[in-house]
C-alpha cells in the first residue's frame, strides 16, 4: 500500500504552511503536493500558543490562527488545502525514511514516495527526565510546543484560579508563559540557572529592565539554581517544587520551558548533520539533492556572519520555507538564502525586536531605568553587527533592520551612543550599499549526486531527458 507525490513536506508546523502556500502560488498541480504531520490539525501559527491561546477572555482558537495569518497572508484552513489539491495526511507518524529510495514509511504501514522532500520536522521540547528529574506525566506539569500542550496548559490554568505557578526556564517560552499566567491572575515564580533571563540573547542590562517590569507585575525570580525534584500528593499531582539550593516552592501548577531539540532522528546516518540540525547549503538543500530542510531543523549558512547556524524562530521558519520552494521549482531564478537573524517578542505592553548578532561591544541608548523606548547596538571588528529596540515604531524597527544588514563602519562608540536610534534612521535613509559577501564554508556538505541532473548531460541526451519528463508529468511540472 502506498502513494506517490512530486513534493512532500514532512512536518506540520509553521514552515509547512508557508511552504504549501508558496507551492500553490508557483503553480503546483492538484495531487502533486502532500503534507505529512503527526498533529491532528492543519499547520498553524505556533507563536499564538504562548500568547492569544492563553488569554482568559476572547482566547485565540483554531481556525483563527492557521498559517499564514502571521504574515498577513491567506489563512490556510483544511478547506483551502482541499480546494488547491494539497493532500493533508494528519495525525500520522513517520517511522522511517529512506532518502536513497525516496520513500517514507508511516506508522500505519503506508509507503509514501516523493521526488522532492522538504523536511519541516521542527523540534521537540526537552523533557525534565533528560536532566534526571521525573514527573513530566503529572497532570499539572505542562510543556508548550504544540496545540495539545496548549490545551493541557489551559486546563491547568483553569484548575488553579488565583493559585501558584512555577515556571522552569528563563527563555522565550518561560517569559511568554509567565506573562500569560499573570494575565490569568496566577502567582508566578520563575526558576532558571542563569544569572538573568533570556541569557542567550539579552545582556545583563537589558535583562534587568524586563525582570524589573515582570516584578512590578508580581513575578518572583529565583536565579542560579535548578529543579531537583517534585513533591506529589496521593493523586499524583505536584504540590511542591524542590530546588537544588535547598528551597521548596508550593505550587498548583508547573510550566517547563528548558529548550528544544531538533527532530532529526529519521535522517541520522543518511544526511549530513550540524549544529544539532540538518546541514543545508544556500539553497536549503541537504547532502541529498532531493531533500531540503527548513525551519528549526535546518542548519543553514548565514552569509552576514560567514557561518552555519540553526535558528529557532518563526521568522526564519517562514522565510526559509518560501526560499526552499523557490529553489526547488525555479532553481535557475533563485539565489542563495540571505537571511538576517531576527527575533522578537510581545508580552504585556512590551514589544522588542532584535536583528543580527549579539557579539562584540555593546552600546546602549535611551534610559533603560525609566523609558518605554530604548535600545542597543553590537559592534564587532569596527562594524555594526546587531541591533535591539524596545518600544519602537514600525519605521524604527525597519531602520535598525536595514542598518544591521548594511553593517556600517563604526569609528566612535561614544558618538554612536550619542546618536542612538537616530544613527540607524540616518543609515536606513541612505542608498543601500551592502558590504561584500562573505563566503560561508559548506565544504562538509557533499551532495550524493549533481545539484541538477542536466549538469551531467548535454545536447540530444538532455533534450530527450526533458522531453521524456514532460511527457510523463506534464509541461507545467518542474524539471529535476
Amino acid at each position: 500500500m502506498g502513494r506517490a507525490f512530486v513534493y512532500v513536506i514532512l512536518g506540520g508546523g509553521v514552515s509547512a504552511g508557508y511552504a504549501a502556500l508558496e507551492f500553490v502560488k508557483r503553480g503546483v498541480l492538484n495531487g502533486e503536493l502532500c503534507i505529512i504531520s503527526d498533529e491532528p490539525v492543519a499547520p498553524y501559527e505556533r507563536p499564538a500558543l504562548s500568547k492569544g491561546f492563553l488569554l482568559p477572555e476572547a482566547a485565540a482558537r483554531l481556525p483563527s490562527f492557521h498559517t499564514c495569518v502571521g504574515a498577513n497572508e491567506e489563512r490556510l484552513t483544511p478547506k483551502w488545502y482541499k480546494e488547491h489539491g494539497v493532500e493533508l495526511v494528519l495525525g500520522t507518524e513517520v517511522k522511517s525514511a529512506d532518502v536513497k529510495r525516496k520513500t517514507l514509511l508511516t506508522a500505519t504501514g503506508e509507503t509514501i514516495s516523493y521526488k522532492f522532500l522538504i523536511v519541516a520536522t521542527g523540534a521537540r521540547a526537552l523533557k525534565l527526565e533528560e536532566f534526571g528529574v521525573s514527573g513530566s506525566d503529572a497532570e499539572n506539569v505542562c510543556y508548550l510546543r504544540n496545540i495539545a500542550d496548549a490545551n493541557r496548559l489551559v486546563n491547568a490554568i483553569q484548575s488553579s484560579p488565583g493559585g501558584n505557578a512555577v515556571v522552569i526556564g528563563g527563555g522565550y517560552v518561560g517569559m511568554e508563559c509567565a506573562a500569560s499566567l499573570v494575565i490569568n491572575k496566577i502567582n508566578v515564580t520563575m526558576v532558571f540557572p542563569e544569572a538573568h533571563c533570556m541569557a542567550r540573547l539579552f545582556t545583563p542590562k537589558i535583562a534587568s529592565y524586563y525582570e524589573e517590569y515582570y516584578k512590578s507585575r508580581g513575578v518572583n525570580f529565583v536565579k542560579g539554581t535548578v529543579l531537583s525534584s517534585f513533591d506529589f500528593d496521593s493523586d499524583g499531582k505536584v504540590t511542591a517544587v524542590d530546588l537544588r539550593d535547598g528551597s521548596k516552592l508550593s505550587v498548583d501548577m508547573v510550566v517547563v520551558g528548558i529548550g528544544i531539540r531538533p527532530n532529526t532522528s529519521l535522517f541520522e546516518g543518511q544526511l549530513t548533520l550540524e549544529k544539532g540540525g540538518i546541514k543545508v547549503n544556500g539553497m536549503l538543500q541537504s547532502s541529498n539533492s532531493s531533500v531540503y530542510a527548513i525551519g528549526d531543523v535546518a542548519a543553514f549558512p548565514v552569509k552576514a556572519f560567514a557561518e552555519t547556524r540553526r535558528l529557532e524562530h518563526v521568522d526564519s521558519a517562514r522565510k526559509s520555507a518560501k526560499h526552499a520552494v523557490s529553489a526547488i521549482m525555479e532553481p535557475d531564478k533563485t539565489g542563495e538564502f540571505d537571511y538576517l537573524p531576527f527575533f522578537y517578542s510581545r508580552v504585556f505592553t512590551l514589544s522588542w525586536q532584535f536583528y543580527g548578532d549579539n557579539i562584540g561591544e555593546v552600546v546602549y541608548y535611551g534610559d533603560l531605568s525609566d523609558s518605554s523606548t530604548f535600545g542597543a547596538y553590537w559592534v564587532s571588528k569596527g562594524h555594526l553587527v546587531g541591533a535591539f529596540l524596545e518600544g519602537g515604531t514600525k519605521e524604527e524597527y525597519e531602520a535598525i533592520a536595514k542598518a544591521t544588514r548594511v553593517r556600517p563602519a563604526i569609528e566612535d562608540l561614544t558618538e554612536l551612543e550619542r546618536q542612538g536610534l537616530g544613527f540607524a534612521v540616518t543609515v536606513s535613509e541612505k542608498p543601500v550599499t551592502l558590504p561584500p559577501p562573505i563566503e560561508v564554508n559548506t565544504s562538509g556538505l557533499l551532495l550524493e549526486k549533481p545539484l541538477y541532473a542536466w549538469h551531467a548531460a548535454a545536447g540530444v541526451i538532455l533534450a530527450a531527458s526533458v522531453a521524456t519528463f514532460a511527457y510523463f508529468y506534464g509541461k507545467r511540472r518542474r524539471r529535476w
